[in-house]
């Protein structure tokens, strides 16, 4: 939550894993800034607005990912190349 608070200008957050999204839904709802409810699922990809930042989802780079191709260098540098066009607009 310190991290969230000191990042004033955020404008997108890339989470790695379910996990991550789930963690940075409760960081966001605490700073009075919550997703849309219902929150739309974990998804390598998706996209959740909230008033404070965009949130992308991106299948964590864990050797089980990696290794069974669920997570391949494309997708990776995909989706970071999202949340760049995002940041930038």
């Amino acid at each position: 939550m310190r991290e969230v608070a000191l990042l004033e200008r955020v404008r997108v957050i890339v989470v790695l894993g379910k996990f991550a999204h789930d963690a940075t839904a409760r960081v966001l709802a605490t700073s009075g800034s919550p997703l849309p409810s219902p929150r739309p699922p974990f998804g390598h990809g998706v996209e959740v607005a909230s008033d404070r930042a965009m949130v992308v989802g991106c299948y964590h780079p864990s050797q089980q990912n990696t290794f069974t191709g669920k997570l391949t260098e494309s997708m990776l540098d995909d989706v970071f190349a999202r949340a760049r066009a995002l940041s930038d607009a």
